[in-house]
């Protein structure tokens, strides 16, 4: 299985770049990791929001491959302990053949068409995050699962 994290916009404060890039380095020493990030929209003061989300839905699904599990991130999505995200984890890791591709959306979230595109959808908090840090908390969190499956001292019960 292969993880892919596909994100809209790019990360632009320097501790983030920096601090993402180290955990994703970690991740791939568990699973093949990349992260795709798919450019802000040009001119889009002049789109409404539901306009803003159509098109970034379509950019998302352009990069979706037949057969991918595909996960969101989202407010309303279920909310996982790090133990039980490791077993959650292990479970795709036997059940997802291709990838299992995990979504940040834009700022205002997704298009009906990526829900629709979407198996499951967690939530990291019932708090509001800059898509900058919720990204850095992301991948902390899967490679904290890859350190609990794999009995690595990074987790602390």
């Amino acid at each position: 299985m292969k993880i892919s994290l596909i994100v809209v916009g790019r990360t632009v404060e320097k501790h983030y770049i920096t601090t993402i890039q180290d955990y994703i380095d970690r991740v791939k020493h568990f699973v093949p990791f990349t992260m795709k990030v798919i450019p802000e929209l040009k001119n889009n003061r002049n789109l409404s929001m539901d306009q803003q989300k159509e098109k970034e839905g379509e950019l998302i699904l352009k990069t979706l491959q037949p057969g991918d599990h595909v996960v969101l991130l989202d407010e309303y999505g279920k909310e996982y302990r790090s133990l039980d995200l490791a077993y959650w984890l292990e479970k795709k890791m036997i059940n997802v053949s291709k990838r299992l591709v995990f979504i940040i959306g834009g700022p205002y979230g997704f298009s009906q068409k990526v829900y629709q595109a979407a198996q499951e959808k967690i939530s990291l908090s019932k708090m509001t995050f800059s898509h900058q840090m919720v990204r850095l908390i992301f991948v902390e969190q899967l490679y904290r699962a890859y350190t609990i499956l794999n009995n690595g001292p990074y987790h602390h019960e």
